[in-house]
């Protein structure tokens, strides 16, 4: 039954459903979201959760931990990673590719609520927050704000309440942060030399700051008949407000006033924050795209909108795009397009060379946009973007889409040339050639379904390039079986020797044909020869897949190239020891290193803690300079004149994997154990043995490079009591004497600031600060009776009376500076009497201990993460094999493992999974192509083919000089697909000549080889020449096309120099093997004889 014979008949239909496929991709093709990647959704969560003035240790006991124990009982959790900061910790949890991220969220948010009960009540800054990530994603836009007459808090106050609301108001953007300052605040400067004199203590001052500022609603008077709402002034916004609140009274009634004891302004709620653009103090705007979103839509909006937030800015204030990351994503695509318009016209040419007719060019030629526009709606259809893997798939899929419609217009075109009308050649010639495309394109298919069930990010990526790939060639399997073989019927021409010709067309076309025919007998002969010579060429197939295994295990790997898009990520990272301040003048001076090299268009950063901090170094269109991997290693080496400094820079193309990019450099390290002391002894020697090696790995750092220095208070309980001083009072005070205290809330129409309560920085300089702290025994509570300068000690409590002295002598200053005794403090906002003020040298004594900066759980170990670069012309297996050795030279101790994570973790597991994916490849093609043929031997005959494939995509990956990639293998898993169609052309026909037409083994695959070599010819040079512009592009994103186009030109001219040898050989073996296995069935068997005549031919005996 001939399936296109229907669609010939009916010219009318046929050209309908065409036009309907056609105006299906173009309606939907202003539709597609555009991005500079896939989708690959959120898989991560991100938990945050502060509190000021706790220290890492603090944050891990109290407040990481508890929702650590909670979390860990979610299903479906992959990792969890924790890190835990001064004053603020974050939980990461990667969840397997399985698992609803909108169900995880959910559960996260139920263990955090069930967690509340556990954690430390009335410190923690907000509630644990709970937010989708993608791991993978850059900002897509940076904005930036400059004012040389406007303070720092008031431009972060528009920024956040002016600007922010717009932008996130911008259809598609996701999150959009606010950073390089802090809210606006009124801070007062505590002077504890002055408290000491007045006898008033920190909660006192606290509590005053409380009580002055309310703003409670008062009610309503029903006035005859009127209704008055009752407001009044009790709220303080203004620094000016609160100078003169009275926070205490003293000899005489005397009032104490809050500027008596310090120093009061209007400034920010967190100093430790700081923020700069191109070296000068700004404000930035980060903002991130929603999944899915249309990023290029997105930064067009916001231009759009630019007149509006402009409008919306007082006068003096600058604002400057700093980051546009949809500059790079339009350049590529539109480089993506080119490559894919030249890889048409090329295709084109190629078909055009060998049917040397345009009439007979055009009816291929025509497939070629219809499928490619066709897939567009297939591809809003699955929710695809239009992006770099999308296009390059329809680049790649242009000399699949042809090749099908090349095999029916060739086979059609034979019969005319024997002497048939067209349209009984395209009747007979498409029923003999069905079943040929419908192998070719199912064998196709199945070579993809591995790749769409990858798990992971590379699994995401690759589903839609798959997808892709799989819609252009079924619409184009659907269009060859009915579009060309009518359009043949009523347009194709042959050349019978007869027609008229310019001289010049001529004598091209001549050339032509003698070329082609002198190629055709060159391989006549040398095929004869090597059947007479089988053993010989044989030997080549167990040569060629040794030498392909042994090649891929040497060559270098990477997980996705890096592509440059003009963009550089940096993280600055001083001594753990170090004030903000040093940070601060750190980072400026890396802005100006970055800005003075050439390259660099624009610098902006900000710090995230008092000892990191991070930048976005924009660069110059990259045809006009360097890689930018030599720029980042250019100025990596200016900053080592930088002392103190830990600096990571690389390229913001450098994909990220689900465990995430490291701060200090591209790959990562991470080592775990139970016991923390001696994870933290064994950190340092290895990296110091791993920096001793600079050959390989470079740019070696670690969380944990260096203890810092902590001012422990160690408590004297016993002395304490005397005191009637609880530790509880001992930390109230430190915090609201270095804690950043907010001691009450100012709220305004569109925002809330704080009023933050600290001693001045002249106080909190040195560790010695802290004996200028006294302690109040009252501490502000309700009913205190501490008699004021006098310690009292409680009834039960004995002393000598050297320790009466002693104690007396040390409060001697206490006695001195307070002129009255009475009744103790009354807990009263205002205290109306001094209180027992207690030296905290009295009550305990300071100690200088080294601690950790910063602690990290994996999984509920404590970990440490060590990480690296790889020089230059190295591998990331190279560095694997490097840290796997000083890890066994420095003898780890017992119960510490490591294991590479973030793009490190990610390369293994994404070249694996790929490896996987090429095995399960073969293995989906073994068995359709046994299907198809119903036989288990000639599939193995097509498939012989492979390993010369391979060979040639490595060898022409080496040769050019790139790493064996996920790409590349992708390039390899194609070529499995190309070089095994030809292989379907040539045993089709031998078998088709040998049970049809009689022909001996020999003869039929002699006759088959020399009958469809042409077609494949032109099939491999259209996918071959359909591939070059992948490799010359030298635009954005041309890092991601090189090594697929590298591997499938490669593969395709080896594997055609090969297998069009050893082809017929394995064809011959295999057919002397099933003979043989038959001759063996029937002897014990006879019964199968009878069946055997009477069972029906295969598919291909149809023809």
């Amino acid at each position: 039954m001939n399936l296109c014979r229907p669609f010939i008949l009916r010219p009318v239909m046929t050209t309908l459903l065409a036009i309907s496929i056609l105006a299906a991709g173009v309606l939907c093709y202003p539709l597609m979201p555009v991005a500079d990647m896939p989708n690959v959704g959120a898989s991560t969560i991100d938990i945050r959760v502060e509190e000021p003035g706790a220290s890492p240790q603090q944050m891990v006991t109290s407040v990481i931990s508890p929702l650590e124990r909670h979390l860990t009982t979610i299903s479906g959790i992959e990792e969890m990673e924790s890190d835990s900061d001064n004053g603020e910790g974050s939980i990461r949890i990667d969840f397997v590719a399985s698992r609803n991220i909108d169900g995880a969220l959910r559960d996260v948010q139920a263990a955090l609520r069930a967690a509340h009960a556990d954690l430390p009540s009335g410190t923690l800054q907000s509630d644990p927050t709970a937010n989708k990530i993608d791991p993978t994603e850059n900002p897509v836009y940076l904005l930036s704000l400059q004012s040389k007459t406007m303070p720092i808090a008031q431009l972060y106050d528009i920024a956040e309440t002016r600007v922010k609301p717009l932008l996130a108001q911008v259809s598609g953007v996701g999150q959009v942060e606010v950073v390089g300052s802090a809210r606006p605040a009124v801070r007062v400067d505590l002077n504890p030399y002055a408290l000491f004199k007045w006898g008033i203590g920190f909660e006192d001052i606290r509590q005053a700051l409380a009580s002055a500022n309310a703003n409670t609603p008062k009610g309503f008077i029903d006035a005859g008949g009127q209704r008055l709402m009752l407001a009044s002034n009790d709220q303080a916004g203004k620094a000016s407000q609160y100078r003169d609140l009275i926070v205490g009274y003293r000899t005489g009634n005397y009032p104490v006033r809050l500027s008596d004891v310090g120093y009061v302004y209007d400034g920010v709620q967190d100093v430790n924050q700081s923020g700069f653009y191109n070296g000068e103090q700004a404000i930035s705007l980060v903002v991130h795209a929603q999944p899915k979103a249309n990023k290029v839509k997105i930064v067009d909006s916001i231009r759009q909108h630019m007149t509006v937030l402009r409008a919306a800015l007082p006068a003096g204030i600058d604002m400057s795009t700093s980051m546009d990351l949809s500059y790079t994503i339009r350049a590529a695509l539109v480089d993506t397009q080119l490559t894919l318009v030249i890889s048409v016209v090329l295709v084109v040419g190629v078909i055009l060379l060998f049917l040397r007719r345009l009439r007979s060019t055009l009816i291929p030629a025509v497939i070629v946009p219809i499928a490619l526009v066709g897939t567009i709606a297939v591809m809003k259809l699955l929710g695809f973007n239009l992006d770099i893997m999308s296009l390059m798939a329809l680049t790649i899929a242009v000399g699949f889409v042809v090749d099908d419609a090349i095999v029916v217009v060739e086979n059609i075109a034979r019969h005319m040339e024997d002497g048939m009308d067209r349209m009984d050649a395209a009747l007979l010639g498409s029923g003999e050639i069905g079943f040929t495309v419908l192998s070719i394109t199912a064998s196709l298919t199945a070579v993809f379904v591995p790749i769409m069930f990858l798990p992971g990010i590379a699994g995401a990526i690759f589903y839609e390039f798959s997808m892709t790939i799989v819609a252009a060639i079924t619409i184009s399997l659907f269009l060859s079986l009915t579009l060309t073989p009518m359009m043949c019927a009523y347009l194709l021409e042959v050349d019978n020797g007869h027609e008229k010709r310019r001289p010049l067309t001529a004598r091209l076309v001549r050339g032509i044909d003698w070329g082609l025919d002198g190629i055709t007998h060159l391989y006549d002969v040398t095929l004869s020869w090597s059947l007479r010579h089988h053993v010989i060429v044989f030997l080549t197939l167990p040569l060629s897949f040794v030498v392909l295994v042994g090649s891929i295990y040497f060559m270098p790997k990477t997980a996705i190239p890096a592509q440059d898009i003009s963009l550089l990520v940096g993280f600055v990272a001083v001594d753990e020891t170090a004030s903000f301040e040093h940070l601060s003048h750190r980072l400026k001076q890396v802005s100006d290193v970055l800005l003075a090299d050439p390259a660099v268009q624009g610098v902006t950063s900000w710090n995230e803690s008092a000892a990191e901090a991070q930048m976005f170094a924009t660069l110059t269109d990259k045809n006009t300079r360097v890689n930018d991997h030599v720029v980042a290693d250019r100025i990596r080496a200016r900053l080592k004149n930088i002392p103190g400094l830990r600096m990571s820079l690389f390229s913001a193309g450098e994909m990220n994997g689900g465990g995430g990019q490291s701060r200090q450099g591209t790959y990562r390290y991470v080592l775990r154990a139970q016991d923390p002391d001696a994870l933290y002894a064994y950190i340092p020697k290895l990296v110091a043995a791993l920096r001793k090696d600079k050959t390989v790995i470079t740019n070696v750092t670690s969380n944990f490079e260096g203890r810092g220095a902590a001012a422990y208070v160690m408590l004297q309980r016993d002395t304490e009591a005397r005191y009637l001083i609880t530790p509880q009072l001992v930390g109230n005070t430190l915090f609201d004497a270095y804690g950043q205290t907010i001691a009450s809330r100012i709220h305004t129409d569109i925002s809330t600031h704080s009023v933050v309560m600290q001693v001045a920085p002249q106080y909190r300089s040195t560790p010695d600060v802290l004996k200028s702290v006294w302690v109040s025994a009252a501490a502000g509570t309700p009913g205190g009776a501490t008699v004021s300068n006098q310690i009292r000690a409680k009834s039960t409590t004995t002393a000598t009376l050297s320790e009466a002295a002693q104690l007396s002598q040390q409060s001697l200053r206490n006695s001195i500076a307070n002129q009255i005794t009475g009744n103790g403090s009354n807990g009263s906002a205002v205290a109306s009497s001094s209180e027992t003020m207690v030296p905290l040298s009295n009550v305990a004594t300071i100690q200088m201990r080294p601690t950790a900066t910063e602690i990290s759980h994996r999984d509920g170990y404590v970990a440490a993460a060590i990480s690296f670069d790889v020089a230059a012309g190295k591998s990331y297996e190279d560095a694997q094999k490097v840290i796997e050795q000083m890890i066994a030279n420095t003898q780890a101790p017992i119960g510490i493992t490591g294991k590479f994570s973030g793009l490190a973790g990610d390369t293994s597991k994404m070249l694996i999974n790929e490896l996987l994916a090429f095995v399960a490849a073969i293995a989906a093609m073994y068995i359709v192509l046994g299907v198809l043929y119903e036989s288990l031997i000639h599939p193995l005959t097509i498939m012989s083919t492979l390993p010369s494939a391979g060979i040639g995509g490595v060898l022409g990956l080496w040769v050019c000089g790139e790493e064996f990639s996920v790409i590349a293998m992708i390039g390899m898993i194609l070529l499995t697909g190309i070089v095994k169609k030809n292989a379907i052309l040539v045993i089709d026909f031998a078998l088709h000549a040998e049970k049809q037409m009689g022909y001996a083994p020999r003869d039929a695959i002699h006759k088959a080889s020399i009958t469809r070599f042409r077609p494949i010819l032109m099939t491999t040079l259209a996918a071959a020449f359909g591939a070059v512009p992948l490799v010359i592009g030298s635009g954005y994103g041309a890092e991601m096309r090189r090594p697929l186009g590298i591997a499938i030109i490669g593969g395709m001219v080896i594997s055609q120099l090969l297998t069009l040898y050893t082809t017929p050989i394995v064809y011959l073996y295999m057919d002397a093997i099933s003979r043989g296995c038959m001759r063996l069935w029937r002897r014990f068997v006879p019964e199968s004889r009878a069946a055997e005549d009477h069972a029906a031919p295969v598919a291909l005996s149809s023809r």
